[in-house]
């Protein structure tokens, strides 16, 4: 058996990552809220254009993908095994919001250099969560 996988005591650093994993997915979930309940008559016309060329494919797999990734990371804050495939779930689900940003022509015209960037961090930070959850599990400090 390959060592790397053996149970191993848990790293000092786990519960600050899992901390750190939680409070990322909250401001997700924030930010998923405050998308929805915007007005768009209350943005400037750029802004507003920008907004409504959103589908609602895209904004349902950002909400998705927040609430699900919420939802693992308090499950890695317990050390729960079910951490890392609601962190799976959520990460497909930010890659395909990823996606709306460069499959919708309306969405690719209407975005930024920024928007673009923001959601591309976003879904790395998401996959580093990914990864956090399946190498804790590998290393048996998920029960």
């Amino acid at each position: 058996m390959d060592e790397r996988f053996t149970p191993r005591p848990v790293a000092g650093w786990y519960l600050v990552a899992a901390l750190a994993s939680l409070i990322f997915m909250v401001a997700a979930c924030v930010m998923y809220v405050l998308h929805v309940t915007t007005n768009p008559a209350s943005l400037a016309p750029d802004q507003r254009t920008a907004f409504e060329a959103v589908p609602v494919w895209v904004t349902s797999a950002f909400g998705l993908g927040a609430f699900v990734g919420l939802a693992g990371s308090l499950l890695l804050l317990l050390r729960r095994k079910l951490a890392q495939p609601l962190m799976l779930i959520s990460l497909v689900a930010m890659l395909a919001w990823v996606a709306g940003f460069l499959l919708v022509p309306e969405m690719r015209e209407t975005s930024t250099a920024n928007d673009l960037a923001v959601a591309i961090i976003v879904a790395a930070i998401t996959w580093t969560i990914f990864w956090f959850a399946r190498h804790s599990r590998q290393r048996g400090w998920l029960r």
